[in-house]
Order: C-alpha cells, then structure tokens, then sequence
C-alpha cells in the first residue's frame, strides 16, 4: 500500500520569488536618496590674489552697415584703415566680438571679420543670442 505522502513533493517558488521582487523594488526605491558622507580637507586659497576682468573688445554692425567701436561710428570703406590705425598699440592676443544684425548679408559679417583677422586679433568670436 502506498501513501500520498510519499511521493515527491513540488516546490512551490512562487512566494518566495513575490517576495524577493518587493525587497528589490524597496531597495531601487531607497537607494538614489541615500547620501554618503565622506569627510575631505579641502587646501586652502590665497586671498591676495584677485580675479581680473578680462579685457575684450566689441565691434558692432546695424543692418544699414554702419559699424560701431567703443563710442565712434565708421562707414564700411573707411573701417579697415581707420580700425588698424585705432587698434596698433593694443594687444592682439584679447579677445574680439562681433555682434551684427541677422538681417545683414553674409558678405558684409565676413568683411568685417576678415578686417579684424587681418588686423592681427587671432581671437575673434561671432556673438549670437542663444
């Protein structure tokens, strides 16, 4: 005579799996707010020594062509002269930036940038919004 206990059991999994899937859900849920502390001894600045502004020139262009540096007003022919003589005693390693109007030719955005490089600035940056 044989008994039903003595047949070889099926294990059931499923509880266990039910419950290792809620402890990973608990742990991927807790573990982003958790914040370590680890103590560090930053070296310390020097207070005498203070951040320069750097200096920078500014060269800007209205959609009639008219051209703008610093405080003076220039017509396009006369610009390239008139900006090499202005700028023969500054250094050619400051940055220039050129703003001009979005409604101007690309001819126009390059002469004026070609007039600065020829000038001897190596820096020159177009300016943009955005």
């Amino acid at each position: 005579m044989q008994y039903p206990w003595d047949e070889a059991p099926d294990l059931n999994i499923t509880p266990l799996v039910d419950i290792m899937l809620v402890l990973m859900a608990i742990l991927m849920v807790t573990a982003p707010t958790i914040v370590y502390q680890e103590n560090i001894t930053l070296p310390q600045g020097s207070k005498t020594r203070s951040l320069q502004k750097v200096k920078s020139l500014e060269i800007r262009m209205d959609r009639k062509g008219i051209i703008y540096f610093g405080k003076e007003k220039f017509d396009k022919m006369d610009f390239p002269d008139r900006f090499a003589l202005k700028t023969s005693s500054i250094d050619k390693n400051i940055p220039v930036y050129i703003r001009a109007d979005e409604r101007l030719s690309y001819k126009d955005v390059m002469f004026l940038l070609k007039t600065v490089k020829e000038a001897g600035f190596s820096k020159v940056s177009l300016v943009t919004n955005g």
